[in-house]
């Protein structure tokens, strides 16, 4: 008695990429049979159908998609490698009386030689975009202490100009100034006196 419901099967090939890599993939299709085409179906092929025909058509199938890309395409085109592999088996299935319900690609498996590859392009990347963070760090450096002496260089020419125009007077101002901001900061403290006098002298009382 045949079974016409739909069932999963799990499909594995190992094949070459185009940059020939060879990878171990695991395919997970649900299909049906035809039941108008049961007679037929049963008379080629039998009661273990699906066993005489999907592996051999997937594992064709698969070495013609796989040998189109290269190994890394195969994990960032994955979506698109899955949607080939699903238009052409469908296709051909159908052929055979079988409907193909859904396709996944479940594993993709490379090398131990690939593999090791990849993860020193990994560490190589990192090591890239460290170096350069450290770079950029630097150079920012550089900028801010080159712009910071040219705004020191600026401020002390600002400054002399001032005392050339106004001589004398512009360092009294700044010392008055210093002064006021030392004397706000001692007021507060109850054992300091202020002394008038030609020399502004400060005296400690201790109690």
């Amino acid at each position: 008695r045949f079974n016409v419901r739909i069932r999963p099967r799990v499909l594995q090939t190992m094949t070459g990429t185009k940059d020939l890599q060879m990878v171990n993939i695991h395919l997970r299709v649900l299909f049906r049979p035809q039941v108008e085409r049961l007679p037929q179906i049963y008379r080629e092929f039998g009661m273990d159908y699906d066993e005489r025909i999907l592996p051999s058509i997937s594992n064709e199938i698969l070495k013609a998609v796989v040998a189109g890309y290269k190994a890394e395409e195969l994990i960032q085109k994955r979506d698109a490698v899955s949607a080939r592999i699903y238009q052409l088996m469908q296709s051909k299935v159908s052929q055979f009386g079988l409907v193909l319900e859904d396709l996944s690609l479940v594993d993709i498996q490379f090398g131990k030689e690939f593999m090791v590859a990849v993860e020193q392009k990994q560490v190589a990347q990192q090591e890239a975009e460290r170096f350069r963070y450290v770079v950029q760090e630097s150079e920012q450096k550089k900028l801010a202490a080159i712009v910071r002496a040219e705004g020191e260089a600026e401020s002390a020419r600002l400054i002399s100009e001032a005392i050339q125009r106004s001589g004398q007077g512009l360092l009294d101002l700044r010392r008055i100034e210093a002064a006021v901001h030392i004397a706000s900061q001692l007021a507060p403290m109850r054992n300091v006196t202020f002394l008038p006098g030609s020399g502004n002298l400060l005296f400690r009382v201790d109690k």
